[in-house]
């Protein structure tokens, strides 16, 4: 398809970004062109827009940014047999290498040679984009273009809670962004006894306890670790998922957790953090996961079923709807933390 197309570029190395007419990306025979439907704002977006430590280390303006989107299929390469023009789809957002080391043992989530869509490549923040048909993920015609964008941070979260088993256990979620709100939900459904939510933002611990947490902690008005023992019979939870990347709520998170359990880190510190490893995590015999991505497709077809059993509802957490055009206001939003997931839509 030839032509030009709106677009949102992170355009110069500062803060901000711009609409602007670029190019529609052209596809190779193994990829395909989405018209994109809807699109929503991540945490990795708001590091991009903000041009923090963590962006300038890692992306190259001007580039077109956003990851998150639901479309349709508009074109195919000529070797595509997995979709088909007219397809609905939403996207796994890693591309990659599928011959290192880890590729080669399924363990295509954390590939040494991975792309990601909107951060070391063109993304979805676009009327169109381009992708391999391999990254594809075909959605049930019926469910709604702002749940559909949503599914690949959502796989985040069930990576996240899922990488142990949660059935009668309790479960801290320490951090409810809209993947920290999402993770409760997860919890809740996969059979946790206990989920407690933990942030600053009373704004956002609503939506948790919309989302289904049976406890929800201010960690500015509450001690967290003293909360958990109270509410654990002295013991500690059994598990703890970090979605917070602060320094201090993941050392709570450590201190919180029971001899024997599970700390699941999904969230990304922008400076190194010291922890007690001696008696935080060795003579506690915790496990300690870092989650990356989402399991390629295993996580996509929880996510999926999850949805469309209807035991996991994520329109609590979908808040604010906005035209492409007005971008700033969902980031504005994100920095001040009044909402939970931000879509726009092209």
């Amino acid at each position: 398809m030839n032509g030009t197309m709106k677009a949102l570029v992170k355009s110069r190395k500062e803060k901000g970004a711009e609409i602007q007419q670029v190019e529609i990306p052209s596809i190779g025979d193994r990829e395909v062109l989405i018209k994109v439907k809807a699109t929503s704002i991540c945490g990795t977006d708001v590091h991009i827009y903000n041009w923090d430590e963590w962006s300038q280390s890692r992306v190259h303006p001007p580039y077109v940014f956003g990851h998150e989107f639901a479309g349709e299929v508009v074109e195919t390469g000529e070797k595509v047999t997995k979709v088909a023009v007219g397809d609905y789809v939403s996207a796994e957002t890693h591309i990659v290498c599928g011959h290192c080391p880890q590729c080669l043992t399924g363990k295509y989530h954390i590939c040494e040679n991975t792309q990601i869509i909107g951060v070391d490549r063109d993304g979805c923040f676009a009327e169109y984009v381009a992708l391999p048909e391999d990254n594809m993920w075909k959605n049930p015609e019926d469910m709604p273009v702002e749940i559909a964008s949503v599914q690949e941070p959502m796989g985040n979260a069930v990576h996240t809670v899922l990488s142990g088993d949660v059935v009668g256990k309790s479960v801290a979620v320490i951090g409810c962004g809209p993947i920290g709100m999402m993770a409760v939900g997860v919890a809740k459904a996969a059979g946790a006894s206990q989920v407690i939510a933990f942030d600053l933002n009373d704004y956002r611990l609503d939506l948790a306890n919309q989302m289904g947490a049976t406890t929800i902690i201010n960690s500015a008005k509450e001690n967290p670790v003293d909360r958990v023992k109270e509410l654990t019979g002295g013991h500690g939870v059994d598990v703890v998922c970090e979605m917070s990347g602060h320094p201090t709520a993941i050392n709570q998170g450590f201190k919180m957790v029971t001899n024997g359990g599970r700390v699941s880190i999904l969230s990304l510190p922008t400076k190194p953090v010291e922890v007690d490893i001696t008696d935080d995590i060795v003579f506690k015999g915790i496990t300690v996961q870092g989650i990356t991505g989402r399991k390629m497709f295993e996580t996509w077809q929880q996510v999926s079923r999850l949805l469309n059993s209807e035991q996991v509802d994520v329109s609590p957490m979908i808040t604010h709807h906005f035209p492409l055009e007005d971008f700033e206001k969902g980031f504005n939003l994100m920095n001040e933390g009044k909402c939970g997931k931000v879509v726009l839509h092209p």
